[in-house]
């Protein structure tokens, strides 16, 4: 499987932290769709969050590759309740400060103000995953599209890279593959390490 986060976009500008499924790909954003849809190796299948910014990728993909989309909401980016979209250092230095403690010391337990904690964005993104090997384990090549922090999250549990990867986080339409054997699920490389 390949996996990557969504092209640029509009939310990530402006700093706003959260799921925000409405964000649209700046103009930057478009470039990298479009020049990750040349570059990505062929692929049967996309999987993609529900959110605008990462439907937009598997859009661009589709259109060169022609393959189908399939949208995933378990791969949606972390949501952080009333703070969803609040711009202020200290909401982003929060969101951080959980990530941290999901990724970097394994705590599930943390959240964002009302939000979800580390144990059920782990839990969906693990599902979708899950989802994806079971509709392709003839081998089929598929790509999964999602977000920074529930990608981040999810694949450092799934693929047990914990702290491996705190410090490094996905860039924009970054391709990495994720594997699954009898032996589990491994990321062989992780964008930006």
């Amino acid at each position: 499987m390949i996996c990557l986060r969504h092209a640029e976009s509009e939310n990530v500008i402006a700093g706003a932290a959260g799921a925000l499924p409405e964000a649209r790909l700046t103009e930057l954003g478009h470039v990298q769709a479009a020049a990750v849809a040349r570059t990505l190796p062929a692929v049967d299948h996309i999987y993609t969050s529900t959110a605008e910014r990462a439907r937009r990728t598997a859009e661009a993909i589709s259109r060169v590759q022609g393959a189908p989309i399939t949208n995933l909401p378990e791969l949606a980016e972390v949501r952080i309740g009333v703070l969803e979209g609040a711009a202020d250092p200290a909401a982003r230095a929060r969101t951080a400060e959980v990530l941290r403690a999901w990724v970097v010391d394994g705590n599930l337990h943390e959240r964002v103000a009302d939000g979800e904690t580390g144990r059920a964005v782990v839990g969906r993104v693990t599902a979708a995953f899950r989802t994806i090997a079971a509709a392709h384990g003839d081998g089929g090549a598929v790509a999964a599209i999602g977000h920074v922090a529930s990608l981040t999250a999810g694949l450092s549990v799934l693929c047990g890279l914990g702290a491996a990867v705190w410090g490094a986080p996905l860039p924009h339409a970054a391709p990495f593959r994720v594997l699954f054997d009898d032996r589990g699920w491994r990321c062989e490389s992780w964008p930006g390490r």
